[in-house]
This record gives C-alpha cells, structure tokens and sequence, in this order.
C-alpha cells in the first residue's frame, strides 16, 4: 500500500494525490472525480503516511490500520462510512481491538472508512507490509520531479569565437 502522496485536506471531501508542490502550495488530484486544484499554504493539509490513531499502548500508524482492514476484507470494500456509529464502532475494535475509546470518536472511525474504501476503489489497498517514507523523503522526491520538468534543453548554440591576427 502505498500512500506517501496521498492527502486529506481540512475543509475538502475525499482524498487528494499530490502532484506537484509550487511556491504558493500544492497542486493536487481528486481520487474520487480526477479534478485537479490548488491548495494554498495556508490549508491544513495531512498526509496518510504521517496519520496515527491513539490505542491504549501507543499511536498505530492509519498505513497498519489499512491493511488490518485489507486482510479482514481480503482487500474487499469496509462496511460504509454512513452505518450507524454502534455497527462502526464494533467493526472498528474487532480490527483495532486495543483502540482508545475515549480519544478515537465515531467520526475519526467514519473517516477511515471512507478513506478506506475511496483508496480501494482506486486499486490503491494492499495486504502486504506497507512501505512508508517519512515526509522529507516524500518532498525531497516531489521536489526532484518538479525541477527535472522545469531544467531547459541543452541549448547547441555557442557564441562564435573571436578571430585574431598573427
């Protein structure tokens, strides 16, 4: 599963793809209508990679929340983000068993599982051990892909060499 490029955007429904970073902000995808938009700095924008939930042991990353959901549907679509919260809660602590009640509510589990099945239709959930970098090396690539788009072409031209007299 990968999900290094992948962004929730505080204020806009769905999940984004980063596709570029520009000086003013990002430029990114919809994964759920393929519309491109930009987003200011000013956004409060998260990647998936960098999410946790809280557990009563420690945060458990959303990457291993995901694929803990993968393996249960055999990387088969969650139950809907619109049942009621008891259905979503039980679902939730049969794949999270040791999830923090008091600090996970019913709506960070309904974002999950939106997410969840928004990432599957895309093809983009996996079983296997996910791999996740951590975001500088996220937007060390990011930024590596916008300057190899943006170096000119080796100009051929040269400027003529001056004659001198012997």
């Amino acid at each position: 599963m990968n999900i290094e490029k992948i962004l929730a955007i505080s204020g806009k429904p769905g999940l984004y793809e980063l596709k570029i970073q520009t000086r003013s902000g990002y430029v990114a995808e919809s994964l759920t209508d393929g519309k491109r938009i930009t987003v200011g700095m000013r956004s409060n924008v998260s990647l998936l990679s960098e999410i946790s939930m809280y557990t009563h042991s420690e945060e458990k990353p959303l990457v291993e929340i995901m694929r803990a959901i993968a393996v249960k549907e055999n990387e088969g679509q969650a139950i809907s983000h619109k049942e009621d919260n008891a259905k979503l809660i039980e679902y939730f602590a049969a794949i999270v068993p040791d999830y923090d009640e008091d600090r996970v509510y019913p709506s960070d589990i309904k974002k999950v599982m939106n997410w969840y099945n928004i990432l599957q239709a895309k093809g983009m959930v996996s079983k296997e051990e996910p791999k996740v970098a951590n975001a500088e090396e996220v937007k060390e690539q990011v930024v590596e892909e916008v300057k190899a788009k943006k170096e000119p072409k080796a100009a051929k031209t040269e400027a003529p060499k001056a004659k001198t007299k012997k």
